[in-house]
């Protein structure tokens, strides 16, 4: 906020929400800033093959598949998921549809 009059304004409630939205901020970017440490660590990372020293990951793809993430994100089921689905839909529909009956 930069407008005097609307800080003059504010209440203490309001006050202390906005101090803690700005703290949670505050945490949100030191949480990705040791992501990213995290991240550098992970992508440096070796294993031996013999007496040799190979990289971890050999693709970024498998550091970090962008399009498993896009479809989790987007709510996009992969063909798998969808049997599992529609066959425990059908189990339990026929389960829930005997209830009652004599």
């Amino acid at each position: 906020m930069v407008d005097f009059r609307s800080i003059e304004r504010m209440t203490l409630y309001e006050y202390e929400i906005r101090m803690t939205a700005f703290r949670l901020k505050s945490l949100d970017q030191l949480n990705k800033i040791h992501e990213q440490a995290w991240a550098n660590q992970q992508v440096q990372a070796t294993k031996k093959i013999g007496k040799k020293e190979v990289p971890y990951f050999n693709t970024y793809k498998k550091f970090f598949d962008f399009e498993k993430y896009e479809k989790q994100v987007l709510g996009i089921e992969e063909k798998q998921n969808l049997t599992l689905k529609s066959l425990l839909i059908k189990a339990n529909s026929k389960k829930g549809g005997n209830h009652g009956k004599s």
